[in-house]
């Protein structure tokens, strides 16, 4: 499985406001909805923390110890059982993982929102984001005389502006509060694959010819030191890419390759991710899980990772 990168990252800060542009390599590949994270439970279970309980969450663990963890795992093991039946099923996780995953892009678009709606009109135009997100270096271009510097920014502030654009479906570039959520979130959202599909290629064909080779596939989660050999996980990847991301087989990526690879349509990330917390954790073998099931095998829902539920479960959850 290919770990989503995330690179580029810039903040421009104009009147007090820290902006982000959406420029970067972040991309979805197999499950960015759940987590960035390699999904290798030999090494580590970071990728089941950060689905199971949200990527911002999954940090806040870090302070708590074990009797902790397992304390407020116990709380939302009672969340999560819908029925109260005292089991857990596959499809009680997956609807909480998808939950889960709909409350943190809203709450991460909420987080924003005040910075970019400069005029509080409880919507933000084109202009409102490139001010907040461009305005220092659209104001002060003599302190971005490197040639380097004004390529990445206007590269940013067009790709901006189309993905912008692209969540516009009225046209009018003023955006509702949905339409950002698209703008920010594109993976999440039907009519903006193609740009999610765009933006993927255009990060790594570095040589410009419109598709994705073996070599530049690598050099997206790889970087070759001269004299240093590459791990074995590379040459996986390498034939991962032969395999299964070359569909036919002429030695590169086209665009609806690429959409394959990073946005599978037979594929539910927090249906498989269900099923494998299940498969794992359940002793018995009954395809359920207790909460006894669930807390002996609590390093891998949350382990030292875990979310600030003693403070969230307080909250009004109808969003959930």
């Amino acid at each position: 499985m290919v770990t989503p990168r995330i690179a580029y990252w810039l903040l421009l800060c104009v009147g007090g406001v820290s902006s982000k542009p959406t420029f970067r390599t972040e991309r979805i590949h197999s499950d960015p909805e759940l987590s960035d994270q390699t999904h290798q439970d030999t090494e580590s279970f970071q990728y089941d923390h950060e689905a199971f309980l949200g990527k911002e969450e999954a940090t806040t663990f870090d302070q708590l110890t074990p009797e902790e963890s397992q304390e407020r795992l116990g709380k939302i093991v009672d969340r999560i059982d819908d029925n109260k039946d005292q089991f857990v099923t596959t499809e009680e996780l997956k609807a909480w993982i998808k939950r889960v995953q709909k409350r943190y892009i809203y709450e991460n678009v909420a987080k924003v929102w005040r910075d970019y709606d400069l005029n509080k009109d409880n919507k933000i135009a084109w202009d409102e984001y490139k001010q907040a997100t461009y305005g220092y270096y659209l104001e002060n271009p003599e302190e971005f005389q490197d040639i380097a510097d004004q390529l990445s920014f206007k590269k940013m502030l067009h790709r901006d502006e189309r993905r912008f654009k692209s969540a516009d479906i009225d046209g009018d570039l003023v955006a509702t509060r949905e339409e950002f959520t698209a703008f920010l979130h594109p993976e999440e959202f039907e009519h903006m694959k193609e740009i999610v599909v765009l933006e993927t290629l255009e990060d790594i064909d570095k040589d410009g010819n419109g598709f994705i080779d073996e070599d530049e596939y690598i050099a997206d989660m790889f970087a070759h030191v001269e004299g240093v050999a590459e791990p074995d996980w590379v040459q996986t990847e390498r034939e991962q890419f032969s395999d299964f991301r070359d569909l036919n087989k002429d030695g590169k990526m086209d665009k609806a390759e690429i959409r394959h690879w990073i946005l599978p349509q037979d594929y539910d990330h927090a249906q498989a991710e269900a099923r494998h917390l299940v498969y794992e954790s359940d002793k018995d073998k009954d395809q359920k899980l207790s909460k006894q099931e669930i807390l002996d095998n609590w390093n891998m829902f949350v382990g030292s990772q875990a979310t600030n539920y003693g403070e969230d479960l307080t909250r009004d959850h109808d969003e959930l």
